[in-house]
């Protein structure tokens, strides 16, 4: 599907209207209601999407692969070969734009929309900024540079928009947007509204985008500011307890999450199924249903890495070629034509294929104290940077750090990451924003060009412009 589809199709999806004229629009965007269905409509479009990230976050990273082959996305994902024609890349490419333009949609008709009708206006102007951040946060670093789309542009101007560079779209809407977004969101939702983003979702994102462009004052400000009043997020005492999903997932470590929820109608997510290998046994006792993905394992050099007593360990993964029942004791051999071993993480029971409840883990209070201690020590602040890192290692049963050089502080912040939220599409973001992707990943193929993905060709094509919009380098 190429921009230009996407952006004049996902009207219909999104309001079910077709055509849709300027006065049809103006006639749907008229009540509270009205501001608020589109608002999740745009939601909606991030729960397609991050169906996938586990592929650009983790797949790409050196602490997962694949071991048993089935998918030629995933595969080309994990080994550095994709091409631009992949069908994966297309959608993603699509699937953000939908979103940016449901987004821009909600925006533009905002700003003219009458107060005493839509008294939510703020809130859902703060909704719509800090979506359209989130999305393009993700397009850069899926990318590169992409076309910066504000407004409600027709076809044509969309086909004469060129690529801008990523710290053009940083600083002309990622940090303007998630900046606007602190001062219009609430602090919390209550009832059925529990999961829209809040205050600190956007605090954390913004702390998240200075950190990846190295704006190192600014990260530690944005972030600081979450660990206290009127914040009130707190570490869970039981890493475990993150990944239960007969509990509630909005706990006082919940940041922001792409939510899921099962029970039919195309609401579940994906994650449950993909991830896990063709073991019956195991399938049973956690009755999930549909089948199976083999599509994440952990790599040997990160099952490696990890420490005696990290109480994180035991729900990251499952290794290697055998699964004990948790219940008899029983150990299962797994047949060699299986993958060996698996993330626990999303393990919850599953009626039917892709119905899972549970849901993508953004942020959450652990990523935020981790970032928070880089940017201190990037500051030069490192035995206050200690603080922050030694809560997330202590919860997780590992002795506190004391002493360190900046060097060392930076190295072991970075592998607490590896551990701490291993499997939740961080890796790959960490090793390029941090320069470290090609030294680890250059024996599997990677290229110094590959920090970024092939443009989709479908869009190359249709713009049909290489002045305005190049593919990436290296991928002609």
């Amino acid at each position: 599907m190429t921009l230009l589809i996407a952006m004049s199709s996902c009207k219909k999806s999104f309001i079910e209207k077709d055509p849709v004229s300027a006065a049809t629009t103006d006639a749907v965007y008229k009540t509270d209601k009205d501001f608020k269905d589109a608002v999740v409509g745009t939601y909606q479009a991030f729960k397609v999407q991050y169906a996938n990230m586990w592929q650009f976050g983790d797949l790409r990273g050196d602490d997962a692969f694949i071991q048993i082959s089935n998918q030629p996305s995933s595969t080309g994902v994990d080994v550095f070969s994709i091409n631009s024609s992949d069908i994966l890349l297309r959608n993603t490419w699509a699937n953000y734009y939908i979103a940016i333009n449901r987004a821009n949609m909600v925006i533009t008709k905002l700003e003219t929309a009458d107060g005493g009708l839509v008294p939510n206006k703020d809130i859902y102007m703060g909704e719509a900024k800090f979506l359209r951040a989130l999305a393009y946060f993700d397009m850069v670093r899926i990318f590169g540079d992409v076309q910066l789309i504000t407004g409600l542009p027709s076809v044509e101007q969309i086909a004469t928009t060129p690529r801008s560079p990523v710290a053009t779209v940083y600083n002309d809407l990622i940090i303007k947007d998630l900046q606007e977004a602190v001062t219009k969101l609430p602090l919390t939702w209550s009832g059925v509204d529990v999961g829209r983003a809040t205050r600190g979702a956007a605090k954390a994102i913004l702390g998240k985008a200075y950190l990846t462009v190295k704006d190192f004052a600014n990260a530690e400000t944005s972030l600081r500011e979450l660990t206290a009043a009127p914040y009130s997020y707190t570490l869970l005492a039981n890493y475990n307890d993150l990944f239960d999903y007969s509990k509630d997932e909005h706990h006082r470590e919940y940041i922001f999450d792409i939510e899921y929820e099962s029970g039919g109608g195309d609401l579940g997510s994906n994650f449950t199924n993909a991830f896990l290998p063709n073991v019956p046994a195991l399938l049973d006792y956690y009755s999930i249903r549909g089948g199976f993905g083999e599509s994440l394992s952990p790599t040997q050099k990160f099952i490696a890495l990890w420490q005696a007593g990290d109480k994180r360990k035991e729900v990251t993964f499952q290794c290697c070629g055998s699964w004990k029942n948790p219940t008899t004791g029983a150990v299962v051999n797994f047949i060699p034509t299986t993958s060996q071993s698996f993330t626990q993480k999303y393990i919850t029971a599953v009626a039917i294929l892709n119905d899972s409840k549970a849901n993508w883990k953004v942020v959450r209070y652990a990523d935020v104290l981790l970032m928070y201690a880089e940017a201190l020590n990037e500051n030069g602040k490192t035995e206050l940077a200690l603080g922050p890192l030694n809560q997330v290692r202590v919860r997780a049963g590992l002795p506190v750090y004391a002493n360190l050089t900046q060097t060392v502080a930076r190295d072991n912040i970075a592998l607490e990451r590896r551990f701490e939220l291993a499997f939740e599409g961080h890796r790959w973001f960490d090793l390029v924003r941090t320069g470290k992707a090609l030294t680890e990943l250059s024996a599997v193929g990677m290229q110094p060009y590959m920090t970024v993905f092939p443009v989709p060709l479908s869009e190359i094509k249709v713009i049909n412009n290489p002045s305005i919009f190049p593919q990436n380098p290296g991928y002609n």
